[in-house]
């Protein structure tokens, strides 16, 4: 078997991909240009990754407890969608950056992950808790499409027993679909960051069933969401921009009321959230999207165009970072809910100066 192994991959330099090493190696004269920006990825991944763990973990526990137990002037639905996504969020932290990209950063401090095979395990659980995170932004966004864009089905369907059961569904169906990787992958850690983090055989990595279970699987986390939160948001603002000049119209007829109009105002803070929303998404995960589907196509033999490494590492930057802002673009941008989140983060201070005054 060990022979069969993978035992470098081929978009990955013979030295070690961690913190200690890109310090070592970007204080030598390099003169590749590609060299000197991987070096220096790993020297700004020690710092980032650590300060984004540190940020990211306790922004969507704060979060989570202010969504639940304050009046964030939002429907139980939209409330229900919010958690999710934030837990989603919190999950991929722990599982992928805390758990994965760390040790892979700090290499020499975590040599000890090799003896512990639950690598493809913990891949499972990794790519399931990115695709809940993700696809509960698309369930969020097809919650509040139809509640703008269809008011007849918003009864029905903008309730809290539907959010509870489309988010179980999700989270189903993510767990399911992602089982093959612990087929796939061995479990020994690789602990170097490639799309595949554990150990992989040569014949899975050259054969075109799993390669193409692996392209659908791409295909479906991000490039699917991406279209369809896409075209959600365009419907969605077609119907607030027809919907706003009827309603100039109507109000051109009452003389003072045009002028300062809230549910205009409404409207047009609408249309920005969706752009920063879409923006968001796409712009951060659209690195990695292109990058790990160019490489199952590398390995089924397709050469026309080379990606060196740094590109992914970079995608992986962007994509942990979606995690800290997904729920800020959400839920922040609401007055109410940065009202309680003042409260909240206040709580302990409070708390502390009542006790020290009793």
């Amino acid at each position: 078997m060990d022979e069969n192994l993978r035992a470098m991959d081929w978009n990955v330099t013979t030295v070690d991909r961690s913190f200690i090493s890109g310090l070592y190696y970007l204080s030598k004269d390099v003169k590749l240009l590609t060299s000197r920006i991987e070096f220096a990825l790993m020297v700004i991944q020690g710092i980032y990754y650590p300060i984004l763990a540190i940020v990211g973990v306790p922004v969507n526990i704060i979060t989570v407890v202010t969504l639940k137990n304050r009046n964030c002037g939002l429907s139980k639905c939209v409330t229900r969608y919010l958690m999710a996504m934030s837990m989603g969020d919190l999950l991929v932290i722990i599982l992928d950056l805390i758990l994965r990209q760390i040790p892979i950063t700090f290499a020499q401090q975590f040599v000890f992950l090799e003896s512990i095979r639950v690598c493809n395990i913990h891949a499972v659980l990794v790519y399931a808790a990115t695709d809940c995170s993700v696809w509960f932004t698309v369930t969020f966004t097809f919650d509040r499409f139809v509640g703008i864009c269809c008011p007849k089905l918003k009864s029905k369907y903008c309730s809290e027993k539907t959010a509870a059961v489309v988010l179980g569904t999700v989270t189903a169906l993510s767990c399911l679909k992602n089982i093959f990787w612990y087929f796939m992958l061995l479990d020994k850690y690789y602990l170097f960051n490639t799309p595949l983090f554990c150990v992989v055989t040569w014949d899975v990595l050259q054969s075109p069933v799993w390669g193409t279970i692996e392209f659908v699987h791409y295909i479906l986390n991000p490039f699917c969401p991406f279209v369809i939160i896409l075209m959600l948001n365009i419907f969605t603002i077609r119907h607030i921009l027809v919907s706003s000049r009827a309603r100039r119209r109507l109000q051109a007829h009452k003389i003072g009321e045009s002028a300062g109009d809230p549910e205009m105002e409404n409207r047009r803070k609408s249309i920005i959230l969706l752009f920063v929303i879409s923006a968001n998404f796409m712009l951060l995960w659209s690195v990695l999207l292109v990058y790990s589907i160019w490489n199952r196509m590398f390995w089924l033999g397709y050469y026309s165009v080379w990606l060196h490494g740094f590109v992914l590492e970079f995608g992986f930057m962007l994509q942990l970072l979606s995690c800290c802002t997904n729920t800020a673009i959400y839920a922040v941008t609401q007055t109410k809910f940065r009202q309680e989140l003042k409260s909240v983060l206040k709580f302990p201070f409070t708390t502390f100066q009542q006790f020290i005054k009793t």
